[in-house]
């Protein structure tokens, strides 16, 4: 797990610590792709109602994404 995890801080995907409104995965997304937090929100939410792994991908996301 800590090779996942150093490959996302490697490129820059990391959890913040201020911000975040659940997990902080579409936070450090956002930031990874120098956007907006609740752009990226937004598209997670409407995403939910497509079918497709979304819930379980932000939650392995969670737990993969290290804190800054």
């Amino acid at each position: 797990m800590t090779r996942f995890r150093e490959a996302f801080r490697g490129r820059g995907l990391v959890r913040p610590r201020r911000g975040r409104v659940i997990g902080g995965v579409c936070a450090g997304i956002a930031r990874a792709l120098d956007s907006s937090a609740w752009l990226v929100r937004v598209l997670a939410v409407l995403s939910i109602v497509l079918p497709g792994p979304q819930v379980l991908a932000y939650i392995l996301l969670w737990i993969l994404m290290p804190e800054e």
